[in-house]
């Protein structure tokens, strides 16, 4: 086996093991598509091992985040959580459970319509958010300092043409 060169990667790597394997693979995109998939998957690893030695979880700060990022008063019900964080209504019930357990959010009777139950973050909610976001940050700086700024703006170019091309389709 020949040991890997300095300058690849793990994907060029996956591309050439592919690459005479696979009818029609276009060995960029297959690059490209497998390096956003990396870095994706790293940064939510570190985003889970962040709350490792924690009573919060990241599914935590992934709800408050989805609750704060609401338009004032910052409030929702746990279906329009469930649907901004991508999990079942079920899940969001034990999310929101949690939280109020600990003291992160409340849960209240919304006073015109007494059908719907309101979610609103506490102080303590809205710090842990704070904390979060901001260590969050950090860590996706730290991702992308192999850059310089320049070659970061030329990828974000990059990048946007493409999600313009798929939101357009």
């Amino acid at each position: 086996m020949t040991p890997p060169r300095p300058d690849q990667d793990s994907v060029d790597r996956h591309v050439a093991r592919w690459a005479g394997q696979l009818e029609g693979m276009d060995p960029e995109v297959e690059g490209a598509i497998t390096r956003m998939q990396a870095i994706t998957k790293r940064i939510r690893a570190d985003d889970h091992a962040a709350y490792a030695g924690s009573d919060d979880t990241i599914e935590d700060y992934w709800t408050l985040h989805a609750l704060l990022v609401q338009p004032y008063p910052e409030e929702a019900t746990p279906a329009q959580l469930a649907d901004a964080c991508g999990v079942t209504r079920a899940t969001m019930t034990a999310r929101v459970d949690r939280l109020v357990q600990r003291a992160h959010v409340t849960r209240e009777v919304d006073p015109v319509d007494r059908r719907r139950i309101i979610v609103r973050p506490t102080r303590s909610g809205r710090s842990l958010w704070q904390k979060g976001i901001a260590a969050g940050m950090a860590r996706e700086q730290a991702a992308f300092s192999a850059l310089s700024a320049k070659e970061l703006v030329s990828l974000n170019a990059l990048l946007r043409k493409v999600v313009l091309h798929l939101e357009e389709g």
